[in-house]
């Protein structure tokens, strides 16, 4: 018997949906919220029925009963830090997404929403790897500043399912793989997996790591501090800096690796930002393999900048000599997500207890 699941991936400015039928996508779909949609709400919990709605009204536009669905799989949100799994959708899980004790995101919406509409049809409700997976070594944790730890906030939900699909692959168990996994999207996480964990990663977010295109990575500190005392900026304006204004925004006006490939073509200027990209996450891989001690079996690049053939060759030459390199393109978030309920249906996994 199949299961049938909805899958639900609140972003910013849109939700995606998907129905699955095991691992085979029957229907997928980005549904977009204005602007002026999305300013109507103070908060991301507000938005709570304005995108349930817009989900129930496309499902019955594709005339998808919603009660056909065996289980309702969410987009997991800002919670407290959490080892990777498959977790129902407990009281006190819905509390700290509805109450944003980790902080407000969008993602949020994907536990709540879930778990509102499974209760409605009587079917089960999860979250799976959300950007709060903290599996790190203790060793990894100190920052050589006692009171800011380093800490776990990275794709884990894209890093897990590419390295799950490796294992696959070369038909040997995850857990007995030592990777890399590079994710470049709009932010970028580097993670040294082993023994089915991620033992270390750069801060995908507001930390450390090579800049992307949205984020700062990690700066000068005592340049930044002196910066953030100067008296032009305000604390709002500075995370601005680190995160949604820096990277490839802050030196090139866009967020497009595309867009900054094209650039790199005839610009000179364009094309040291690029290749200076790639030569911080080249560095962060190099990181990651001492980590490991130097035993890489394989080295994974994804998100969308895999895409380009550019990026993906240039990194090859840098690294090429600590593994061999797959390339898994893109993310595949909606698969990434039904696959984890699917361990749990299948009995491969047991649900977590948050």
């Amino acid at each position: 018997m199949a299961y049938k699941m909805l899958i639900i991936n609140p972003g910013s400015t849109s939700t995606k949906i998907g129905v699955f039928e095991d691992e085979n996508l029957s229907f997928d779909e980005t549904l977009r919220h204005s602007t002026e949609e999305i300013k109507q709400y103070d908060t991301i919990y507000s938005q709570k029925d304005f995108r349930k709605n817009v989900i129930l009204d496309m499902l019955k536009e594709k005339d998808i009963d919603i009660k056909s669905f065996d289980v309702i799989v969410g987009r997991g949100g800002l919670l407290k830090p959490i080892p990777s799994g498959t977790y129902e959708v407990s009281d006190e899980l819905l509390e700290d997404l509805v109450q944003a004790k980790g902080g407000e995101h969008a993602s949020n919406l994907g536990g709540i929403l879930a778990r509102e509409i499974g209760d409605e049809i009587g079917a089960p409700s999860y979250i799976v790897d959300p950007v709060v997976v903290d599996e790190l070594q203790e060793i990894a944790r100190f920052s050589g500043v006692p009171e800011l730890p380093r800490i776990s906030i990275f794709h884990a939900l894209n890093q897990k399912a590419v390295a799950r699909r490796y294992a696959k692959e070369k038909g040997v168990p995850y857990e007995s793989l030592n990777l890399i996994v590079v994710h470049m999207g709009g932010g970028v996480s580097v993670g040294a997996h082993t023994g089915g964990k991620v033992i270390d990663v750069f801060n995908a977010l507001d930390g450390d790591g090579a800049f992307s295109p949205e984020r700062a990575g990690c700066v000068p500190p005592g340049a930044l501090v002196k910066l953030c005392y100067s008296g032009k900026y305000t604390e709002k304006e500075m995370m601005k800096k680190l995160v949604g204004g820096g990277g490839f925004n802050a030196y090139l006006n866009t967020n497009d690796a595309r867009d900054v490939a094209k650039m790199a073509e005839t610009d000179e200027y364009a094309k040291n930002v690029f290749d200076a990209f790639i030569y911080q996450v080249s560095k962060d891989i190099g990181a990651q393999a001492a980590v490991l001690s130097g035993k890489v079996d394989q080295i994974i690049l994804t998100g969308g900048i895999s895409y380009g053939k550019y990026v993906t060759e240039e990194i090859i030459k840098r690294v090429g000599f600590i593994a061999g390199v797959t390339i898994y393109p893109g993310e595949d978030e909606l698969l990434a997500l039904a696959q984890g309920a699917l361990r749990v249906l299948n009995k491969e996994e047991e649900a977590k207890k948050y």
